[in-house]
């Protein structure tokens, strides 16, 4: 796969931003006036990158089989753009399923198979809506959301931004976790969405959403609205067996001590593996890795893949 970059993007006027700094008063928050002093230093342009072909989509469709549905539209949206000068525009996704399905580590795939960051936001916390949005410069210990923080410290105007069970996000009575989605997922009002803690508009009009969820029913209507929503279900004994060594084969490939294994899992290994869900596999697949190596071989065996997530009873005394 070939990465092309389309052009490099504004997301930020530095002069806006320098004129905010100049209108801060005396008592202003500190970190605030460190963080425009760092926009301005870093300048506000990103790299926009889109494939310059239509990448590898069919290897990971075969790497990741529960995940057609998706991969599919993906391939559809990468077609209209690589052959020309637009931009790359995704529709965002949900991916709604059980845990442990893999929805995570596709979204992840989908990043490196574009060519972009990726940044992390998991909503099951309390204060999930300033992890996107930032909290006021005026509380104490307040900060960017990550939107934020991934246009303005990374490279790239189009990062791909992955939301962990949004469906965790309840409504609350004073403050909404999920309100800066209303404007972000809308391409328009994402070209100037305004961070609550930096309070300057950014271009958020190119970045790259896929959310995930166990239950649909949790999240408000116009959320759902908003995004393109894929059912997806559990693997099946094929898929898993697929999944499994194509985790073998990115482990193995992406560690110098990999050289010191065979380049394909066994079969008696492989099926231990494949008794796993997708989001164990690679926690097990290392231990396993690390338990073939004290014992002195070049290949996994059934015994490697021992639970180390067993509770054990508690010791005490009567």
């Amino acid at each position: 796969m070939s990465i092309a970059v389309a052009n490099v993007k504004s997301v930020y006027d530095p002069s806006k931003i320098e004129r905010a700094l100049n209108e801060l008063t005396a008592s202003a928050n500190d970190a605030l006036k460190s963080t425009y002093e760092k926009m301005i230093r870093m300048g506000g342009e990103r790299f926009c990158v889109k494939p310059s072909e239509i990448p590898q989509i069919d290897a990971l469709a075969e790497a990741l089989p529960n995940f057609a549905e998706p991969l599919a539209d993906l391939r559809k949206q990468v077609a209209l753009c690589a052959s020309s000068g637009d931009p790359l525009e995704i529709t965002p996704m949900l991916l709604l399923g059980e845990p442990g399905i893999g929805k995570t580590h596709f979204a992840r795939k989908v990043s490196d198979l574009l060519g972009t960051n990726h940044a992390f936001m998991s909503m099951s916390s309390m204060t999930a809506g300033w992890v996107i949005s930032g909290a006021s410069s005026q509380w104490k210990n307040a900060k960017p959301g990550k939107v934020f923080e991934t246009l303005v410290n990374g490279e790239y105007a189009n990062p791909l931004m992955l939301i962990d069970e949004v469906d965790k996000a309840a409504n609350q009575t004073q403050y909404d976790p999920l309100g800066a989605l209303y404007s972000l997922l809308e391409h328009d009002t994402a070209s100037a969405f305004i961070d609550e803690f930096a309070e300057v508009p950014i271009d958020c009009s190119q970045v790259i959403w896929i959310a995930t969820a166990n239950d649909a029913r949790a999240i408000p209507e116009p959320i759902l609205n908003r995004m393109n929503v894929y059912e997806i279900e559990s693997p099946d004994a094929d898929g898993l067996r697929r999944i499994a060594e194509t985790l073998y084969n990115e482990l193995r490939a992406s560690h110098a001590w990999g050289d010191e294994f065979e380049p394909e899992i066994n079969e008696l290994a492989l099926s231990r593996l494949s008794e796993l869900k997708p989001r164990d596999m690679r926690r097990m697949l290392l231990n396993a890795f690390g338990s073939a190596k004290l014992a002195g071989r070049d290949h996994l065996v059934p015994e490697d893949f021992a639970a180390h997530n067993v509770k054990k009873a508690k010791v005490g005394f009567l």
